[in-house]
Parts: C-alpha cells; sequence; structure tokens
C-alpha cells in the first residue's frame, strides 16, 4: 500500500499542460530571420541606387532592426528551455522512483502481493488503485515528451540562426564600408551656413567639458534660415538614433557616483546611429575623452548631442534630413565563423550581453538639460535595460 500511496502522490503534482511558449518564441525569431535575409539581400540594389547613403542605411538598419528582434527571440526561446530543465531537475527524485516502481511491478508481477499483507481483497484493492494510477503516469509521460520537443525545437532554433548570421556578416560590413564612401561623396546636401573651423577650434580647446563645450555652442549665432518643422511638437513621439539599450538613464550615477545629464545607450559594434528629426550639424569631431562628438542643431535654441561614435559623417552645416546617418559606433563583430554562435550565446545571457558599445546621448535647450524620456519612444526592438 506505501508503494500505491506513492504513485498517488506522484500524480498530485500539477499537469505539464500549459501551451508551448517556445513554439511563440520561434516563430517570432524566424520572422526577424527573414527580415534580416530581406535586409542583406537588397544590398545589390543599394549600390545600385541613385542615392546610395538612403539605400544603404535603409540595408543596415533593418540589418540591424532583424538582429535585435532576433535577439529577443532567442533569448525568449533560451528562458523557456532554461525553464523547462529547472523543472525536470526539481522532478529528476520523483520521477525516477515512479518509474522505477513501476519497472519493478512489470518484471515481477508476483511483487504485487507485497502491497498488502491482508490478503486477497486487499491486495485486489492495491491493484485497482495500480490501474487508476497507470493512465496518470502516460499523461505524464506525454507531456514530458511535449516538453523535450520544446526543448529540440529551440535547439534547433540557435543552430539554424548561428549559421545564417554568419553567412549573412559579410554583406553588412560591405554596406557599412559603403555607407562612410557614399556619404563622403555625397555632394548634394544642402548648407544653412559656411563653416568657421577657427571659432570652433578655438571653443573646443578652451572647453573642459562637453556642458561648456554646447553651450558654446549654442552661443555662436547662426543663421540658420527658416524654423525647422515643428520640433517642440515632436516631443515624446522620436526614435532612437540606435538600436540598443539603455543602460543610464538622465542623471542617474554611475558605478564611480557620476551622474550625466543624458542617456547612456548600449550598441552592438559598429551600430548606425542616425538623427531622429531634421537637424543641422554644429559640430563633428573629437572632444576630451568622448571620442568621435556630433552635436546637431533640431531647431533653433536645441542642440542634439551624440558622443562616443568612431565614425562621424557630414560637414559642420550640412542640414541632415531625419533618418539621415551620423556616424558609426566602434569596435569589432566575431569573425564570420563565429559571429553567429556568439550572438546565440549573448542572447541567452540578457538584453545588453554583446552591446560592447556606449552611445551619449544629451538634449538641450538653450542652458538646461532635457530628460531624452520626455522627448523619445522606448519600444520592442529598443528596450530599457530589463532586470
Amino acid at each position: 500500500m506505501r508503494l500505491a500511496l506513492m504513485l498517488c502522490a506522484a500524480l498530485a503534482a500539477p499537469a505539464w499542460s500549459q501551451p508551448s511558449p517556445a513554439n511563440q518564441a520561434v516563430a517570432e525569431a524566424e520572422a526577424a530571420a527573414a527580415l534580416l535575409r530581406a535586409a542583406i539581400g537588397q544590398l545589390a540594389d543599394a549600390v545600385a541606387a541613385d542615392d546610395q547613403v538612403t539605400a544603404l542605411t535603409e540595408v543596415i538598419r533593418g540589418y540591424e532592426l532583424g538582429l535585435s528582434a532576433l535577439r529577443d527571440g532567442l533569448r525568449q526561446a533560451t528562458a523557456r528551455e532554461a525553464e523547462l530543465r529547472t523543472r525536470f531537475e526539481a522532478q529528476r527524485g520523483q520521477l525516477s522512483r515512479v518509474l522505477g516502481a513501476m519497472t519493478a511491478l512489470q518484471q515481477s508481477p508476483e511483487s504485487t502481493m507485497l502491497l498488502h499483507p491482508a490478503g486477497g481483497l486487499a491486495n485486489a484493492r492495491s491493484g485497482m488503485i495500480l490501474s487508476g494510477v497507470t493512465p496518470g503516469l502516460r499523461a505524464q509521460a506525454e507531456a514530458l515528451q511535449e516538453d523535450l520537443d520544446e526543448i529540440a525545437t529551440v535547439r534547433q532554433l540557435q543552430a539554424n540562426a548561428a549559421g545564417m548570421l554568419g553567412s549573412g556578416l559579410d554583406s553588412v560590413q560591405e554596406a557599412r564600408r559603403l555607407l562612410a564612401s557614399a556619404v563622403t561623396d555625397r555632394s548634394s546636401m544642402p548648407l544653412r551656413y559656411d563653416e568657421d573651423p577657427a571659432e570652433l577650434q578655438a571653443l573646443r580647446d578652451a572647453a573642459d567639458s562637453l556642458e561648456a563645450f554646447a553651450t558654446g555652442i549654442a552661443r555662436m549665432e547662426k543663421d540658420v534660415g527658416a524654423p525647422m518643422d515643428d520640433f517642440e511638437g515632436a516631443q515624446g513621439s522620436l526614435p532612437l538614433p540606435v538600436v540598443g539599450t539603455v543602460l543610464r538613464p538622465y542623471a542617474e550615477p554611475d558605478a564611480a557616483g557620476v551622474s550625466r545629464p543624458g542617456w547612456v545607450i548600449a550598441t552592438a559594434p559598429a551600430a548606425l546611429v542616425q538623427t531622429p528629426w531634421p537637424a543641422t550639424i554644429r559640430y563633428r569631431g573629437p572632444f576630451l575623452d568622448y571620442g568621435n562628438v556630433m552635436i546637431t542643431e533640431p531647431a533653433r535654441g536645441y542642440l542634439m548631442i551624440f558622443a562616443g561614435l568612431s565614425q562621424v559623417f557630414g560637414e559642420v552645416g550640412d542640414v541632415l534630413k531625419a533618418g539621415d546617418p551620423v556616424g558609426l559606433m566602434g569596435g569589432a563583430e566575431a569573425p564570420a565563423q563565429e559571429f553567429g554562435a556568439q550572438f546565440v550565446l549573448d542572447a541567452a545571457r540578457g538584453a545588453e550581453a554583446g552591446r560592447s558599445e556606449s552611445l551619449y546621448l544629451e538634449l538641450r535647450r538653450g542652458n538646461e538639460t532635457l530628460d531624452p524620456a520626455d522627448w523619445f519612444v522606448l519600444n520592442p526592438v529598443v528596450d530599457p535595460q530589463q532586470d
């Protein structure tokens, strides 16, 4: 009777009948992979386009959005696999005892006589209990198989993603190289004023902080012509300039206790940075320890600052359209033969894993800084850091 009671207790555990989250994660990841393949496939058309800058920007942006969506799908699928494995470990001892007992009963039917010492009637009752337990065990075995199938599906997704990503890396790297060349060659960029390098150089050399430099640029009166589109009306709707993860919000101290009046955004190596609004370039180049800095003017009295870039595009005075590239982040992806496997591993580790570069974003109005959270939209592609 003790053995029968043990079997009944095993069946009292929660049933493994919940739907399969892995299948949804795999579907989303496969859709993201299709987006990646489509972006890579457009490279040849972009090279032949009349406006190569726009076409190549779209290729790179599509690739990076696809990567981000694929990262999310892989992360969800991996989390589901971990959940199932944790469940297996928790049930391991219980299942092994149940399966061992059933195996022993099947191999030695006479052992059923030991279930109850009170004779035939009590033994018959024990047999009835066992006959009721067996279908339940079968149902648990079927649920277990479904969970194992989910794990197999996740593993297949990871293998397919690794192979596809490695083969596409060369194409997007070529697109970035062509973009840098196309931006340099483009001669149709309108100008709002002539560059004044001497004044900018003197201001840069005298400034001891990014805040002082930006304040000085704001004071450099320029005839920027007619006001641009309603920038203030765009508050709360601007897209982020890069695909990444917000690591530190406005004025949040870092590990050293230093706070900055802007956002720190973690990005993948060589990520594309775009202007979220039509703007005039007021400064582009190195500054202190910020790496390359791009300062644009989206409207009279406003400045938008991007710091930490490896390459910056355009010249002072250029007028940019919304979505125009302003530069690329630094760093380098793993070699093609390793990139896919490394990407899958990073996705499993979390939202910011593999995003080794940092873009600093600051928005200013006159002498005051503004919280980007009031201006930019965080969407499913670009999320704040998750715990």
